[in-house]
């Protein structure tokens, strides 16, 4: 399997302020290029994309990142939750018992005639 250059139409710039694996991107280690795509597979040579660091330094700064993000994430849908609650503690009123079936019977309704 040899690298046929079609990788270089997925070539991803370096992210600023985050890790190129943290930001979604894999590496090719045929084509020895950092790629933007969805699958597993590399399209160019079918070689299998690295999705994950293979230096222990970057293994633990990666894991961290991700530890960090779905905090952030069980933060917003707490807060999320809470505001809901609310929200509907606000809106709900107490409600008025409608009448039964035969409640509504025994109200005759008279027909209006509209004129035109």
């Amino acid at each position: 399997m040899t690298c046929k250059g079609i990788c270089t139409r997925y070539k991803a710039q370096k992210p600023v302020g985050t890790g190129r694996y943290a930001s979604g991107q894999k590496r090719c280690q045929i084509c020895e290029i950092f790629i933007k795509w969805e699958g597993l597979w590399c399209p160019c040579c079918g070689y299998r994309l690295r999705t994950k660091p293979r230096n222990l330094k970057y293994k633990a700064k990666l894991r961290a990142r991700v530890e960090a993000d779905s905090q952030l994430e069980a933060v917003a849908v707490k807060a999320a939750e809470v505001e809901e609650i609310e929200v509907e503690a606000v809106v709900k009123k107490p409600t008025k018992r409608t009448k039964t079936a035969k409640a509504m019977k025994k109200v005759a309704i008279a027909p209006v005639a509209i004129k035109a």
